[in-house]
């Protein structure tokens, strides 16, 4: 396992690769994302609405916390993150309990924790008895499956290859290791099917790119990656190229979005792989999701900015930041 954990040496890398970038530009995206928090200190998802029938304000507007971590992670690799922001996550962090919830409220709480910490000298944990970490980790435990994966919940009879990389985020942000490493493995390796990608779950018959992406982190974080899988994925992700100038989610899928282009080009610069994305044609497709007031859509579609593909088009910008 690497000495820092997964979360924290991608944030550094995607902020390193923002570190030119235009000021104007950065503080227009500082202003959208935190127009997004809410009194409490907690950010939330996207506005209501108005074609909707009877939209609940109420509901679309309450802190949530998957968007908070977004908004926070955004923040951070912008490197705008001040210490009053981090009082006010704070106070919204400190109502919710971070040993009982579901897996990506547990990633997320965590992350946000740890840079709340490291930008304000909060320690979030400090009034949590000394053994948390075993609560915690028993508390992970529970959402194994009997495939060696993790289910997004507890009634989950199969593994989720998403929430077995979430996990396993999870374990490295505490300073452990899953549990019996080679189930975990096993069961990463049983969702690869013929295309050479990764399916989420076991009944999928072709792969997607962000399972892929999140299989591949998981193979490379417990050093069970080698060259034949190099090429598996090397040839899969050729075949979700979109004509935009980014990935797509399938091959089912005929456009681009800034999720899958975020993790497939991560993926592809992890592995060495320089020739299936142009750099300019990525950039161009990423400013074409960008908004003049701030923040940033997540495909050509798409309508609104949030916080969640901010970040997405933000941490595509910081790895072509890398590559320049």
């Amino acid at each position: 396992m690497p000495a820092e954990p997964y979360l924290l040496q991608l944030g550094e890398r995607l902020s390193s690769g923002l570190a030119d970038f235009d000021p104007q530009r950065r503080e227009r995206h500082r202003r959208f994302i935190l127009s997004r928090q809410n009194p409490d200190g907690g950010f939330r998802g996207r506005d209501v609405d108005e074609d909707s029938v009877e939209p609940d304000p109420t509901e679309e507007e309450a802190s949530d916390l998957y968007y908070t971590a977004f908004a926070v992670r955004s923040l951070a690799v912008l490197n705008v993150i001040t210490p009053d922001d981090c009082t006010r996550i704070a106070g919204y962090l400190k109502t919710i309990d971070p040993f009982g919830g579901s897996v990506i409220d547990i990633v997320s709480w965590l992350y946000c924790a740890l840079i709340v910490q490291a930008n304000a000298g909060i320690d979030l944990l400090e009034e949590h008895d000394s053994q948390w970490p075993e609560t915690l980790a028993a508390h992970l435990e529970s959402f194994r499956t009997e495939d060696g994966g993790y289910a997004k919940t507890h009634e989950g009879a199969a593994g989720s290859t998403y929430h077995s990389f979430l996990i396993t985020l999870c374990y490295e942000l505490i300073g452990r290791s899953v549990p019996d490493v080679n189930r975990l493995v096993q069961f990463i390796y049983d969702r690869q099917r013929e295309d050479g990608g990764f399916v989420e779950i076991g009944p999928m018959k072709r792969g997607g790119t962000n399972p892929t992406a999140a299989a591949v982190a998981v193979l490379r974080i417990y050093d069970a990656f080698d060259d034949e899988l190099h090429d598996d994925v090397r040839a899969f992700l050729r075949e979700v190229r979109g004509a935009e100038g980014g990935f797509q989610a399938n091959t089912r899928i005929p456009f681009a979005d800034s999720l899958s282009t975020f993790t497939g080009l991560l993926t592809c610069q992890d592995l060495g792989i320089d020739d299936l994305l142009k750099p300019e044609a990525v950039e161009r497709f990423v400013n074409a999701l960008e908004f003049p007031t701030g923040g940033f859509r997540g495909a050509s579609w798409d309508e609104q900015a949030d916080v969640e593909y901010t970040f997405y088009a933000l941490g595509l910008l910081g790895l072509l930041g890398n590559e320049s």
